[in-house]
C-alpha cells in the first residue's frame, strides 16, 4: 500500500469504516477504494484526493487536542472510574448534574441513568458532555419461562378488522397467562408503517417501518375507545356500516382464506376514527391526552407532522416539494399550521395506539405473566418515512443497512434501510436513540433487538451499488450498549438480542456481560466445534442459559414444514434452490434425521418418528430440557402451520406478512378456535409439565437473576 493508501487507511479507521472485513476466520477481503470514500463522505468527511485525506486528519487531530471531554461519557454502575478523556487537565473540576436535578461530585454514588458531566479546567476552559451510567447487570427473566411467539396481525378474532389487534393481543395474553401459566408474549415490531400510495399498496414488512418511535394505530381495536360507544346519528350510521365492511375484511381471510389486505384495513380503520374523533372527550380524557402532548414533545409532532404531509404530497418526502423536505424549514412551519387539525388527528392516534398497548401489558400482567410482552425493536427504518425525514441529521444520506456475500447470500444483502451516523450519535449524546428505546419500552416486559450487532457494526452500502461492496461500519458499542441498559434497567425490562447469523468476535461476550439474553434456534444449534466431517446436533445441556430458545422465526421454516420437508418444496416452486432439488431433499432430510435421532435418544420421542404432530412436541420436549431461561414458542406451530410468515428472497412471489395463523391444511385458525385447538392443548399440556407448573397458577415475583 503506497503513502497515500496509508493515510485514507487511517483516516477510515478513526472514523471506524473498515477498508477489509473476514467472511471467516483466517479470510481477509478488501473493501473497494470508493465504497471507503463514499461512506466517509457521508460521515461528512472528504477522502476524494490525496490532498483532502491529509486535511481530514490534520482536522481530526486539531479537534482531538482541543477537546477537554468526549463527546459522551459512559460509566458502570459499582465500576472503576477513571478519568474521563485522556487529554484532561489535571486539577479540572468535574461535576455531575443528574437527571433528578441534583449536582453531583464526580467520584460520589452515581445513579443509574442519563446525566450532564460538567467540566472546569484550570486554566477556565469548560465542557459538558452527556454522562450514562450503566446498571451493573440488567433485569432477568424467571429461572424458566415460557411464552408464545406471534406476528400480531396474523392473529384474527371474531372481532378484528381483518388483521389482528390489539385487543386481541390483550385476550391472547389473558387466557395464555391463565390457562398456560405462560410468562410472555413477543410481537413483531409494531411500529407505524408508510401508507402505500395512490395504486401502489405499502410494504407490509414490520421491519422497514415509517417510525420506530411509534406505535402504528392500524394496531387499534377501534370499538374500544370510549368515545366509539356516544357516536350518534348518520355518524353512528357509517360506523355499523363500516363495521359491516370490516367483517367482510375479516371473512375473506379467515373464510376464504385470501391473505390479509393491510391497506383495506388501514383505510377502514382511518375513516371509522375520524368518525370517532368528532365525539368531544370528557375533561379526565382530554387531560390525559395533553400530558402524553407534552411527554411526547418534539418527535411526536415531526411524526404527526409528516403523517399530515404525507395524505397530501404522498408518502416518499423525497418528492415533496422543497421546502417541505426540510423539518424545519419556515415552509414546513406554514404547512404544519395549515393542517393543524390534521396533525393534532395523527397526534391523537398515537396516544390511543399507546393506551391499547398499555391495556394488553395490564392484561398480561393481570393474567399472572412475570415478563407480558415482548417488543420487537427493527434495525431501521423506510427512507422515504417519517423517522428519515425527521432526523436526516443522525442518518447517513447515500447509504443503506446490509449484509456483505456469506455461504447463504453470494451477493450480499441490501436491506434498504438508512443506518445512523455514529458521529451524529455521539454528538447528541445518543439522544435519538435513547428516546427511541425509552418509547417502545413504555409498556413493554422486555424488547427484543433485531440484528442486536448492529450496536457493534452495520455492513453500510453506497447507493448504485452491489450489496457485496460495501463495508463495515463501527459504532462505539460501550455506549449503545450503556444506553440500552440504562433504559431497559429504568423501565425494568428483560432484552433480548438476536444474535442469530455473522456475529464479531467479542459480541456475544460483552452482551452477555450486561444480561442481555440471546437468541437460540433449535435447527442452528449444532456442535460446531466438535470435528468430525459433521456438525452434530449440540446435546441440551450445552446449550447456553442467557437465551431465548426457540424452534423457529419469522423468517423460518414453521417446525411442521421442517420436519416435513415442506420447505424445500416451497422454494423449489419459486426458484429459491441454489441446487438440484433432490440434492436439496437429501441434505434437509439428513439434518432433521439426526435431530429425531437424538431426541430418540434421550427419550423425548417415544411415539417414534413418524408422528408428526408427536414429533413438533418433542421438539419442545428438548427445548425444555436446555438451561435456557426462556422457551418461545411459535404460535402457528401449535395448530401444525406450515407456512412461513416471511421467506426471503421473494416479493410479489409469494404473501409475505399477509398470512393468518392456519392448521395444517392450511385452514386459517381464529383466536377463538386456537383456544379450542386439541393440538394446542397437548403442546401445552407438555409446556406446562416440564415446566412443574398447573394451569391458572399465579407465581409471586417478576424477575430472577442469572447464574454466572
Amino acid at each position: 500500500m503506497d503513502e497515500a493508501g496509508k493515510d485514507r487507511a487511517h483516516l477510515a479507521a478513526l472514523h471506524g469504516v473498515a477498508t477489509s472485513y473476514e467472511p471467516a476466520p483466517g479470510q481477509s477481503v478488501p473493501v473497494p477504494e470508493d465504497t471507503v470514500v463514499a461512506v466517509l463522505a457521508a460521515l461528512g468527511v472528504d477522502a476524494s484526493t490525496p490532498r483532502a485525506v491529509r486535511d481530514a486528519l490534520d482536522a481530526h487531530a486539531r479537534a482531538e487536542r482541543g477537546r477537554l471531554l468526549p463527546p459522551a461519557v459512559v460509566l458502570r454502575e459499582g465500576g472503576p472510574r477513571e478519568a474521563p478523556g485522556p487529554g484532561l487537565p489535571e486539577g479540572t473540576v468535574l461535576r455531575v448534574a443528574t437527571a433528578d436535578g441534583d449536582t453531583l461530585p464526580w467520584d460520589g454514588e452515581l445513579p443509574v441513568g442519563t446525566h450532564q458531566l460538567h467540566a472546569r479546567a484550570p486554566d477556565g476552559r469548560a465542557a459538558a458532555a452527556p454522562l450514562v451510567v450503566a446498571p451493573r447487570l440488567l433485569p432477568q427473566p424467571p429461572a424458566r419461562c415460557h411464552g408464545f411467539l406471534v406476528q400480531l396481525y396474523s392473529l384474527l378474532s371474531a372481532r378484528s378488522w381483518g388483521m389482528g389487534d390489539l385487543g386481541d393481543l390483550a385476550e391472547l395474553a389473558a387466557w395464555t397467562g391463565r390457562a398456560f401459566g405462560s410468562d410472555f408474549l413477543q410481537v413483531n415490531p409494531l411500529h407505524a408503517a408508510v401508507p402505500g400510495a395512490p395504486g401502489r399498496p405499502s410494504d407490509p414488512s414490520p421491519y422497514r417501518p415509517s417510525s420506530r418511535r411509534f406505535p402504528d394505530p392500524v394496531h387499534l381495536r377501534v370499538e374500544e375507545i370510549p368515545e366509539f360507544g356516544h357516536l350518534a346519528g348518520e355518524d353512528r350510521a357509517e360506523a355499523h356500516g363500516l363495521l359491516s365492511r370490516a367483517a367482510e375484511l375479516r371473512d375473506a381471510v379467515l373464510r376464504r382464506g385470501e391473505p390479509i389486505d393491510h391497506d383495506a384495513v388501514r383505510a377502514l380503520k382511518l375513516r371509522a376514527l375520524e368518525l370517532v374523533r368528532r365525539v368531544p372527550m370528557g375533561p379526565g380524557r382530554r387531560a390525559a391526552y395533553c400530558d402524553f402532548l407534552a411527554g411526547q414533545g418534539q418527535a411526536l409532532d415531526d411524526h404527526a407532522t409528516w403523517c399530515a404531509l404525507a395524505e397530501v404530497h404522498g408518502p416518499d418526502w423525497h418528492r415533496w416539494p422543497g421546502g417541505l423536505k426540510d423539518p424545519r424549514s419556515a415552509r414546513t412551519a406554514r404547512a404544519r399550521g395549515e393542517l393543524l387539525d390534521r396533525v393534532d388527528f395523527h397526534c391523537w392516534l398515537v396516544w390511543l395506539t399507546d393506551r391499547q398497548l398499555a391495556a394488553a401489558q395490564r392484561a398480561a400482567r393481570d393474567a399472572g405473566m412475570r415478563v407480558g410482552l415482548v417488543h420487537d425493536l427493527a434495525v431501521g427504518v423506510h427512507p422515504d418515512g417519517s423517522d428519515a425525514w425527521a432526523q436526516q441529521d443522525a442518518l447517513a444520506a447515500g447509504m443503506s443497512v446490509g449484509a456483505p456475500p456469506d455461504a447463504f447470500t453470494s451477493r450480499g444483502q441490501d436491506w434498504g434501510l438508512p443506518p445512523w451516523r455514529p458521529d451524529a450519535l455521539r454528538a447528541t449524546g445518543y439522544a435519538p436513540f435513547r428516546e427511541l428505546l425509552r418509547g417502545l419500552l413504555r409498556h413493554a416486559g422486555a424488547l427484543r433487538v433485531d440484528h442486536v450487532m448492529g450496536l457493534f457494526r452495520l455492513w453500510w452500502v453506497p447507493e448504485g451499488r452491489e450489496p457485496g461492496q460495501g463495508t463495515y461500519v463501527h459504532y462505539d458499542a460501550e455506549a449503545m450498549l450503556g444506553v440500552l441498559a440504562a433504559e431497559a434497567h429504568r423501565a425494568g425490562a428483560v432484552v433480548i438480542g438476536e444474535d442469530l447469523g455473522t456475529v464479531g468476535p467479542g459480541v456475544r461476550e460483552a452482551l452477555a456481560g450486561y444480561g442481555v439474553l440471546g437468541t437460540s434456534v433449535l435447527w442452528f444449534e449444532r456442535d460446531w466445534a466438535g470435528g468430525g466431517r459433521r456438525a452434530q446436533p449440540l446435546p441440551p445441556e450445552r446449550w447456553r442459559e442467557a437465551c431465548v430458545a426457540t424452534a423457529t422465526t419469522h423468517d423460518l421454516p414453521s417446525t411442521a414444514a421442517r420436519l416435513t420437508g415442506e420447505h424445500v418444496a416451497l422454494r423449489h416452486r419459486l426458484g429459491l434452490l441454489a441446487r438440484p432439488l433432490a440434492v436439496e431433499q437429501r441434505e434437509d432430510a439428513k439434518a432433521v434425521a439426526e435431530w429425531l435421532a437424538l431426541f430418540g435418544r434421550l427419550g423425548l420421542l417415544p411415539e417414534g418418528p413418524d408422528d408428526e404432530e408427536a414429533a413438533v412436541r418433542a421438539v419442545h420436549r428438548f427445548l425444555l430440557r436446555t438451561p435456557a431461561r426462556m422457551v418461545g414458542i411459535w404460535l402457528p406451530d401449535a395448530v401444525g402451520d406450515r407456512r412461513p410468515q416471511n421467506l426471503p428472497g421473494t416479493s410479489d412471489s409469494y404473501p409475505n406478512w399477509r398470512l393468518p395463523v392456519a392448521d395444517a391444511a392450511g385452514r386459517p385458525v381464529s383466536l377463538e378456535e386456537l383456544a379450542a385447538s386439541p393440538r394446542l392443548h397437548a403442546l401445552m399440556d407438555e409446556v406446562r409439565t416440564r415446566c412443574g407448573e398447573t394451569p391458572g397458577a399465579r407465581r409471586p415475583g417478576r424477575f430472577g437473576t442469572l447464574s454466572p
